[in-house]
């Protein structure tokens, strides 16, 4: 009984071990290759700069009622900015736009409708951003290369159509969240402790505390040594790259 015992263990141990070598002999005799994640096209959300610069920007798509409050005041603070119009604003309020080109601030195109770009096919990404950049050209004399996608949404398709059309596809990397509402204080604390060199500032035209807020934002960022570009004199034009974090750097 003791030798039958003992043949059993042996005869166990000897099935295990070759049915270990059985399950992996394949992979001995199959070479590994590493399989790489395909790429995520990034648009810029903010730029690598050695220098305290920053660009200050405003979606514009709805009322007009504090254009120019929210001129006197980047006047005062002697802040360029950008503001990302859409196209059925220009339509509703050329005049404030064509204030804002005249106080020296920058215009770029934030869609012709507002629509939900990552729903769109190329053609008509493309049609849709060429009416707004029509009559952003019409009003500035300008061509305008930037672009930023309603609600903040994109997706590769986009991203591709950009840099197809030789333009630049335009993010943030410090969100104000002026639309909920918040206070001044609130603003001010949210963009002053995510700032830093070559951050594009998201705002809003049209909410209730932006304007009123900007007196105190654009105070603690001077105080702080930064100095106010647009959009188009902060991004890097050629030869460079964008990270996974979205910052564009130049190519050595």
């Amino acid at each position: 009984m003791k030798i039958f015992v003992l043949n059993k263990k042996l005869v166990i141990s000897v099935w295990l071990l070759l049915s270990i070598v059985v399950f992996f002999l394949p992979f001995a005799y199959t070479k590994v290759y590493p399989t790489m994640a395909s790429k995520k096209e990034l648009p810029i959300y903010s730029v690598e700069k050695s220098e305290k610069v920053i660009s200050v920007t405003f979606d514009t798509a709805w009322g007009n009622e504090d254009i120019v409050e929210v001129i006197k005041i980047l006047d005062k603070y002697d802040c360029k900015a950008t503001f990302f119009v859409v196209g059925g604003f220009i339509d509703k309020f050329p005049s404030s736009v064509k204030a804002l080109n005249d106080a020296g601030h920058e215009l770029a195109n934030h869609s012709n409708s507002h629509a939900h770009f990552n729903g769109l096919s190329k053609e008509k990404m493309i049609s849709d951003m060429n009416k707004c950049d029509e009559k952003i050209q019409n009003i500035t004399g300008k061509k305008n290369v930037i672009f930023r996608a309603p609600y903040g949404e994109y997706n590769d398709l986009l991203v591709k159509t950009c840099t197809e059309t030789n333009r630049y596809c335009i993010q943030w990397d410090v969100d104000s969240h002026d639309w909920l509402g918040l206070t001044t204080d609130q603003m001010k604390n949210r963009i002053m402790s995510r700032v830093k060199n070559g951050s594009i500032i998201l705002l809003h035209t049209g909410t209730k505390n932006t304007a009123p807020a900007l007196p105190e934002i654009l105070t603690s960022l001077k105080n702080e040594g930064y100095k106010f570009v647009v959009v188009s004199d902060l991004i890097i034009k050629d030869n460079y790259y964008i990270d996974n974090l979205g910052t564009q750097k130049q190519n050595n």
